[in-house]
């Protein structure tokens, strides 16, 4: 990615604009500084369900698991390539859950709907050209540090152009 890695993780932390660029997601919200709740629609199928970060690293990474069904795991990495580019690692593990799932995953579907995902979310912040808040907070073992604890007020979206 074009942009610093300190960018493209405070851009990833506001999970409120994962649909922005997230085929799918329709909605996330941030219950505690380690949870948020999400609603998704794939393939007519909406759900509902709760995840909690269990290691944040600011620059680093991030680590999250669904609480309940769907079983979803996941991470993401950031890494620097210099002063203003960033490498963005995202893995997904999930078991597929009925037929439709199940031959999406056989196809390649879901690899190719992660792939994409990843490519909005770089042209998202490229074309933005700042992130839209952060939350620097560290989470280890699934506690979030004392320092750590409020998401701090989310910076102002600045009008393009």
């Amino acid at each position: 990615m074009d942009v610093p890695v300190r960018m493209a993780f405070n851009q990833w932390t506001q999970f409120e604009c994962f649909p922005q660029f997230m085929r799918g997601v329709r909605r996330v919200e941030r219950s505690r500084s380690s949870m948020t709740h999400w609603v998704t629609r794939f393939g007519g199928v909406t759900r509902e369900f709760d995840a909690e970060i269990t290691e944040q690293s600011p620059d680093d990474l991030v680590v999250w698991r669904t609480v309940g069904t769907p079983r979803l795991t996941g991470s993401v990495r950031f890494g620097s390539l210099g002063d203003a580019r960033c490498r963005v690692d995202l893995r997904i593990d999930f078991t597929p859950r009925g037929a439709a799932e199940r031959a999406g995953d056989a196809l390649g579907v879901i690899r190719r709907q992660v792939h994409d995902d990843l490519r909005r979310f770089k042209e998202y912040i490229e074309a933005q050209g700042r992130e839209t808040g952060q939350w620097r907070g560290t989470i280890s073992g699934g506690h979030v540090s004392p320092d750590s604890d409020r998401p701090p007020p989310r910076v102002p979206n600045w009008p393009s152009g």
